[in-house]
């Protein structure tokens, strides 16, 4: 290649052929660029997600794993900036953690922005940091990359990918996805601006689906709703509790609004939960639920209330695991109780998951998972 010829670059420095810790970069090099703004290779760069991974028993003491991210540090001053395709840890965790050793700016939806700017403002970095809240379907202009969001489905609100246009081409980068014809928040995907992008041509399709290599199809979030509404109305006694990914707020809805139907009140239990049904009241991804705070639900038959909580993954300090501990506050389960596992086994998870269902069932309790 002639040194002056004109070259895209993508390098990830994290995610890559494993799961969590996204932290792609795009680079571009061209002897039209103003070279006061390119690093010494005459390249300027962005970044597509900068997310982290968590420890594991592989990992003893470790709870966060973040990308190493030196290389574009030495570069920080052709960094043009951070773009989010999505509001999960694994793609936008390490955003506060390492800004200060990037310092450009970051661009997001409104839904992700009001995580993020969560995220900075905890971090100390709010009046640091100059974001850009970007509509849905909105473009993104950064020097040689013209960069469109096209709105996808996944089990958080707001997915996107992007849509990278340079002099030397497209680059399709979907973030995470799932082809979902019934995603019950948010549109489901658009065929039709896929197949138009396709019939246009382009260079490289860079893809992230943790199934990916699994044959079949995933099934549709409309369907789940239909199935949960009626298996939360088989449980008319003793207390009911539901985990779930907090970020799934599709979920959370669809749970709600089962509980309702069949006379339970809804009570969150777990930070995150309540971060995320607090960003998506904010964005207008949600309606108010008419929730109840845990001193309220205390107050209630435990057939009156449905507990939607953190910890279907058997993290350690989310509340399903203190409530299988029997030291969580303000839930103590018993003997004809019911644990609903809404959710899938992220891979790695396997034996946390069945450490805490072993708890639950040494109490009495009555467990469902995917597999029931």
């Amino acid at each position: 290649m002639s040194i002056n010829q004109d070259e895209l670059i993508f390098l990830p420095l994290g995610g890559c052929g494993e799961i969590g810790m996204n932290l792609n970069l795009y680079g571009y090099k061209s002897k039209s660029l103003p070279q006061q703004n390119t690093d010494e290779d005459g390249r300027v760069w962005f970044i597509a997600d900068i997310g982290v991974t968590f420890g594991s028993a592989a990992t003893p003491g470790v709870d966060i794993i973040m990308p190493d991210t030196s290389f574009i540090e030495e570069r920080k001053h052709a960094l043009l900036g951070i773009v989010l395709t999505h509001a999960h840890e694994d793609h936008m965790g390490a955003l506060a953690r390492l800004w200060s050793r990037l310092q450009c700016p970051v661009y997001a939806t409104p839904f992700t922005m009001y995580l993020v700017k969560g995220r900075l403002q905890d971090a100390g970095l709010q009046d640091k940091v100059k974001t850009h809240e970007v509509a849905l379907g909105g473009k993104i202009s950064l020097g040689p990359f013209e960069i469109e969001l096209l709105s996808f489905t996944h089990s958080i609100p707001e997915p996107n990918a992007l849509i990278i246009r340079t002099p030397k081409g497209v680059v399709l980068h979907t973030g995470d996805f799932k082809i979902d014809p019934s995603p019950q928040i948010g549109e489901a995907i658009n065929d039709t601006a896929l197949n138009a992008l396709g019939d246009a041509g382009v260079l490289a399709m860079v893809c992230d689906s943790t199934n990916v290599l699994q044959t079949g199809h995933s099934g549709s979030e409309g369907m789940v709703r239909k199935n949960i509404t009626a298996l939360i109305g088989s449980h008319k006694q003793g207390a009911l509790v539901v985990g779930c990914f907090a970020s799934n707020v599709a979920r959370m809805e669809s749970i709600m609004l089962a509980a309702h139907t069949h006379g339970r009140q809804v009570c969150l239990l777990g930070r995150s939960m309540l971060r995320m049904y607090e960003a998506a009241r904010a964005t207008g991804v949600l309606e108010d639920m008419n929730i109840l705070s845990e001193e309220q639900a205390m107050q209630k038959s435990r057939e009156n209330v449905l507990y939607l909580c953190t910890g279907s993954q058997g993290e350690p300090r989310a509340a399903l695991t203190r409530i299988a501990r029997g030291t969580h506050k303000c839930v103590k389960l018993h003997e004809g109780d019911t644990v609903l596992f809404s959710s899938k086994v992220i891979p790695g998870n396997d034996k946390q998951i069945s450490d805490l269902q072993n708890k639950l069932s040494a109490q009495g309790v009555d467990i469902i998972t995917e597999h029931d």
